[in-house]
């Protein structure tokens, strides 16, 4: 009797803290660790930061004879394209190393709510992607406008156009990563998820022309379109075909809703999935 009397308090306690809810900011923390603990993840930011901010200031310094306009060269298409495809396979890789090492039976036996999981990884990516977005964003316009300066008029940060461009590239990265996070739960493998981010965020695009209503649609759709829009510093006059071209509005709508769907599809997937 005094055995059982002794066990009973023990299994007591372990029964309860096996059933204590786990709380979304110790989630938060543990998805931390395991994205700084990927040694892909640094090599990855780091030469992404350097190759953006790089490609802004040659660009500048090729283009300062020409009649060029300094948001173009803050933020050139080859750096962010590169941004692009790195954020979207960290994202990825955020959710497919798990699958590959294993390790994602532990985490749904630590965690039977899979959701919050998959939440606690995007809400990651997305922190970390935006601080990282921010500081190349910043450094590619103000090493640009360093290098144009006594060249060609300078673009202050309260400008509208330059003000919007920064905030649209700061951003870039958070919405390629969670859509490249909701690729990975969905595919599960590392092949086929990284083949289908870069489709989709790279290569996709550029196979729809402008030139028809359905195709521009589709074409403006897709989230490299609407960074383009977004950086851009002219509107269409109303002799252009404006139905034909992304508009600011939509291009907005097309960075939100792009990374909502695709965290939305990857949070139903893992609850409707054994693990």
């Amino acid at each position: 009797m005094s055995t059982l009397r002794t066990a009973s308090p023990v299994h007591s306690a372990a029964h309860s803290a096996a059933h204590s809810p786990v709380l979304f900011a110790d989630l938060f923390a543990a998805e931390w660790i395991k994205l700084r603990s990927l040694r892909s993840t640094f090599w990855a930011a780091a030469f992404t930061a350097l190759f953006v901010i790089g490609s802004a200031l040659v660009t500048a310094l090729t283009d300062h004879s020409q009649q060029l306009i300094v948001l173009h060269d803050a933020f050139p298409p080859t750096g962010y394209l590169t941004l692009m495809l790195a954020a979207g396979s960290v994202g990825a890789i955020t959710a497919v190393s798990e699958y590959s090492s294993g390790l994602i039976r532990t985490t749904t036996v630590a965690v039977p709510d899979r959701g919050s999981v998959v939440l606690a990884k995007a809400a990651v990516l997305a922190a970390a992607w935006t601080v990282l977005g921010t500081v190349i964003a910043a450094a590619s316009f103000g090493l640009s406008q360093t290098a144009l300066n006594g060249w060609h008029p300078s673009f202050p940060i309260t400008h509208p156009h330059a003000l919007q461009a920064l905030v649209a590239t700061a951003l870039l990265g958070p919405v390629c990563a969670l859509i490249g996070l909701g690729l990975g739960v969905l595919i599960r493998h590392s092949g086929a998820t990284m083949a289908t981010t870069t489709f989709t965020l790279l290569m996709l695009p550029p196979i729809f022309s402008s030139s028809t209503r359905w195709s521009a649609d589709v074409r403006n759709a897709m989230p490299q379109t609407a960074w383009n829009r977004l950086v851009q510093d002219w509107d269409p006059s109303p002799t252009d075909t404006f139905h034909l071209i992304a508009t600011v509005t939509g291009s907005w709508v097309t960075y939100a809703a792009w990374p909502l769907i695709a965290v939305a599809l990857a949070v139903l997937t893992v609850r409707r999935r054994d693990v």
